[in-house]
């Protein structure tokens, strides 16, 4: 269970799911009530969306992640923001906020080094094909991240445990198992481009019972959470695999669809 605590974030604003504010809080509340580990139970919100946010948050208190879509950071007032996400590849002043600040990078592109303290953001699918990065790309930025310590999140393209061939788009599906398996994979010195290629699922289902905790804790130290638009895909996924009980599913809100912050 370690591997999946508090991994998944809460993306149902952001296309394609892109619920109203008012449904999008309605099932982050249902999520909270359920309280399953495996969530964040963190909210992503636009920068741009905070005074619709306040205007429908009705007392429900709100853990944020912020999506920077705005020229400068807005003032937040005492709304709790633990992440700041940038687009762009270049960090921003966060002022007085207490936040981590994770800056958005291209996996096929030469691997940067931010700030000290701040860490990256990889996008890993899109609603084209030519929006997911090649397990090769996405290997490189892992291993990237793993040698310097850098803590970094992921979205987009993760809808599903295991990594599975999309027919609409034409292109394979990065898998959230996948993901986390790669981490692990690096944090022990090995090449996470394999365990990012495989659809064996019962190879990965494997690999997860077997990770050691040490290699699990420091993975997820790296890899702080990815953002879903379903709050409930991923949980039934693990539970159909086997990884976690009923007793960590929770009853987590309505189910959406893939794409995300």
């Amino acid at each position: 269970m370690r591997l999946f605590h508090a991994l998944v974030d809460d993306a149902g604003l952001f296309p394609p799911t892109a619920l109203p504010m008012a449904e999008a809080l309605k099932r982050h509340r249902a999520d909270l009530a359920g309280g399953s580990p495996v969530l964040t139970h963190r909210l992503l919100c636009a920068a741009g969306r905070l005074p619709e946010l306040r205007a429908h948050l009705d007392g429900l208190p709100i853990r944020l992640g912020l999506i920077l879509d705005t020229p400068d950071l807005p003032p937040v007032g005492d709304l709790d923001v633990e992440l700041v996400e940038v687009p762009g590849g270049r960090a921003v002043a966060l002022g007085d906020l207490a936040a981590r600040q994770f800056v958005e990078v291209v996996a096929d592109r030469p691997p940067v080094d931010p700030p000290p303290g701040v860490g990256l953001k990889i996008r890993c699918g899109g609603t084209s094909a030519a929006a997911f990065p090649s397990a090769h790309d996405l290997g490189a930025f892992i291993a990237h991240c793993v040698e310097r310590g850098l803590p970094f999140k992921a979205t987009a393209g993760l809808h599903n445990a295991v990594r599975h061939f999309d027919p609409v788009l034409g292109v394979d599906r990065h898998g959230f198992l996948n993901l986390v398996l790669a981490v692990c994979a690096a944090v022990e010195g090995r090449d996470p481009v394999p365990v990012l290629s495989t659809t064996d699922v019962g190879e990965l289902v494997r690999l997860a019972r077997a990770v050691p905790d040490g290699t699990a804790g420091r993975a997820r130290e790296l890899l702080v959470s990815y953002g879903s638009c379903s709050t409930r895909t991923p949980i039934d996924d693990l539970l159909a695999l086997g990884l976690i009980t009923e007793q960590h599913a929770g009853a987590a809100g309505v189910t959406g669809t893939e794409e995300s912050a």
